[in-house]
């Protein structure tokens, strides 16, 4: 992904960066972009990760569903066990 800049016009940048700042500025100055290009990485990279686990995140009310079902169905088995052996009492 180019910014369509040619190789002569990231000179003359450089060249007026070097007129306007002076040489002992340069490294400070990269570093600085450096660090800000680092932390726009990673802020995008935080924000992709936090889009796509929202995105895989289960239906919450689903899993509450699932949960009480899982419960019913229990609590039917066990009702059945005991009325199945009242009738076998009696």
């Amino acid at each position: 992904m180019g910014l369509f800049i040619s190789g002569a016009e990231i000179v003359f940048i450089f060249f007026i960066v070097l007129l306007v700042f002076g040489a002992d500025k340069i490294p400070t100055i990269a570093r600085g972009l450096a660090k800000g290009m680092t932390q726009i990485r990673q802020a995008t990279n935080d924000i992709k990760s936090e889009i796509q686990k929202s995105a895989t995140v289960e239906n919450p009310s689903k899993a509450i569903t699932d949960s009480l079902t899982k419960e019913v169905k229990e609590v039917k088995k066990d009702f059945d066990e005991l009325t199945d052996s009242i009738k076998r009492n009696l």
